[in-house]
């Protein structure tokens, strides 16, 4: 198990009242970590970690309803990040989604997010948890020269400030985010993540299913595409497993 270090200083969070930080040193997994604390941890739980090249968190919950619609509280953190991103950023900038978990920046990759819960458990059954977990790049310690990484960027590059403040402004956000599909329904939150999803055609029209998957409409075409969001949550598009970390 990675060491953690107490959430104080310089480097603390400041979380709205239902969170919990949790600190790790800089070689620890935000995600893996959060995954093996979820269940004796509890919801609120917030893992991040001291690196100077990513921002790098995740963040437990316990869903109340069958894993297989449950996952779509995937979206509410994709949300979320979003929403903290743009909060912080020149509003000429755009922050899009590409299907399901990849996060642009003005065109360029600039992080990811995530979804684990615990294994074996049935599609019909309520799991004890669900952890939503997001790397950002922070600063890209291989470039050497402007040009050479033109798919991704970075926050450093983009002119953002401390990286703990998107931290702390996600969490402002999915509380917002979750309180919405609570009381306002699912709906809430699927219009905002649709509404960051690049679009493939002009003109068409996206939903997303009960079970998460996303549907395509297209004028005169009967029926609509299905994508599915569980195999695509398999493998995340936008991570380097070599690098434990976005692609650059």
């Amino acid at each position: 198990m990675p060491q953690t270090q107490p959430a104080r200083g310089p480097d603390a969070l400041d979380l709205p009242p239902l969170f919990t930080p949790v600190r790790l040193r800089e070689r620890g997994d935000a995600f893996a970590h959060a995954c093996a604390i979820a269940g004796e941890a509890g919801a609120g739980t917030l893992v991040h970690v001291g690196r100077y090249d990513l921002v790098e968190f995740a963040v437990v919950l316990e869903p109340e309803e069958p894993l297989v619609s449950a996952r779509r509280a995937f979206f509410a953190g994709m949300a979320a990040v979003a929403d903290a991103i743009a909060a912080h950023c020149p509003p000429e900038k755009s922050v899009e989604f590409l299907w399901p978990d990849t996060i642009h920046y003005d065109g360029a990759l600039i992080g990811g997010g995530r979804l684990g819960w615990p294994e074996g458990t049935p599609e019909d059954a309520v799991p004890d948890w669900l952890v939503f977990g997001c790397q950002l790049i922070a600063a890209r310690m291989a470039l050497t020269e402007s040009g050479l990484m033109p798919l991704s960027t970075s926050l450093e590059e983009e002119g953002f400030g401390e990286p703990r403040v998107l931290i702390e402004s996600f969490a402002r956000h999915l509380m917002v985010h979750v309180d919405a599909w609570a009381n306002r329904g699912f709906r809430k939150v699927a219009d905002v993540y649709l509404a960051r999803l690049k679009r493939e055609k002009a003109g068409e029209r996206r939903g997303i299913d009960g079970n998460g998957d996303l549907l395509v409409h297209r004028h005169g075409v009967t029926g609509a595409e299905r994508r599915a969001l569980l195999p695509a949550l398999a493998a995340p598009a936008w991570y380097d497993e070599t690098r434990r970390g976005p692609r650059l």
